[in-house]
């Protein structure tokens, strides 16, 4: 019987429709394609489009809503994180941030996480390892090696149409399954096989 894998997507973007969360619904497409059979994967998508007004107003974790708490402990129980945020003033949204800033310290250490952003155009594909990777690491999760970034043209009405864009995801996942599967190995030390990858 397939194991089951909780995969939890958070999508920064304030808007909808949105490309970011259309990534995203990308990557995941593709992440149980490539995870088909060998994972019951149960897939959880929090879109700050639609929730983010349940953090609005909490600075300590003890003040958030019923809601925006039931999020917040989704992201921490996760197997595997997919996240994305569109590039505002060269980083991502501040509702991104603050909804992490709830996220305890250790919760993630082990947990893979696959990082995505969309933006403008490639000028701000840097993003991905100048922003996203280092609060990651604060966390001690495991960055995927290949992050996934799309520009404004990798789009039409709101879906993937560009098939370079479709063939990064599926490098970034293939890329990043030896990875997933260490963590989810039931005696692995996922950090202890960092050091080999």
């Amino acid at each position: 019987m397939p194991r089951s894998l909780r995969v939890v997507a958070v999508s920064g973007s304030l808007h909808a429709p949105s490309k970011t969360t259309a990534l995203v619904r990308a990557i995941l497409v593709a992440l149980e394609r490539a995870l088909g059979g060998s994972y019951d994967i149960d897939v959880h998508l929090i879109e700050l489009s639609e929730v983010g007004r349940a953090f609005s107003g909490a600075l300590r974790r003890d003040e958030l809503s019923a809601e925006a708490e039931a999020e917040i402990v989704r992201i921490e129980e996760a197997d595997l994180l997919v996240v994305a945020s569109p590039v505002y003033r060269a980083s991502f949204t501040g509702l991104f941030k603050h909804v992490f800033d709830f996220v305890g310290q250790y919760s993630l250490r082990g947990t893979p996480v696959l990082l995505a952003a969309t933006g403008g155009s490639d000028k701000h594909a840097l993003i991905i390892e100048h922003q996203e990777r280092p609060l990651f690491s604060f966390f001690q999760a495991l960055t995927l090696p290949i992050g996934v970034y799309a520009q404004d043209s990798d789009f039409t009405a709101y879906e993937v149409s560009n098939p370079a864009l479709t063939a990064r995801i599926d490098q970034a996942i293939a890329q990043g399954l030896p990875l997933v599967r260490a963590a989810l190995a039931p005696t692995a030390d996922p950090v202890a096989y960092v050091g080999a990858w």
